[in-house]
């Protein structure tokens, strides 16, 4: 079963345009009507909704870690630092690991892009 991804406030509409081109299910913030609320709280919609959440804002680290210190389960991280991987590799990346990927292979990890 692919992996549906959600998207961080940051990421940029022509990655999340990209994908659906490639058939990815894609989520963004701002469609889930969810625009300015808290990075913790973008984890735990994701989690919520089932799905990976993609970010380039390297904040989602220490919530990360602060989660697993806790115990508390979320659906998965897929990272990609603004200066290292470009709209194309993103774009790549993020459609292999939807199609090929299942959403427990994610379970309370950080994926870094570019692979």
């Amino acid at each position: 079963m692919p992996v549906n991804l959600y998207m961080d406030e940051n990421v940029p509409r022509q990655i999340t345009f990209g994908l659906r081109l490639r058939g990815i299910d894609v989520l963004t913030v701002q469609e889930d009507d969810r625009s300015s609320i808290l990075d913790p709280e973008v984890l735990a919609r994701a989690t919520e909704l089932q799905r990976v959440l993609f970010t380039r804002d390297d904040d989602f680290f220490a919530i990360a870690a602060t989660h697993l210190q806790a115990e508390i389960s979320f659906s998965g991280i897929i990272y990609a630092h603004q200066q290292l991987a470009s709209i194309g590799d993103c774009v790549r990346d993020l459609e292999l690991l939807a199609t090929a990927g299942e959403l427990e292979d994610f379970a309370n990890r950080i994926e870094f892009l570019p692979l």
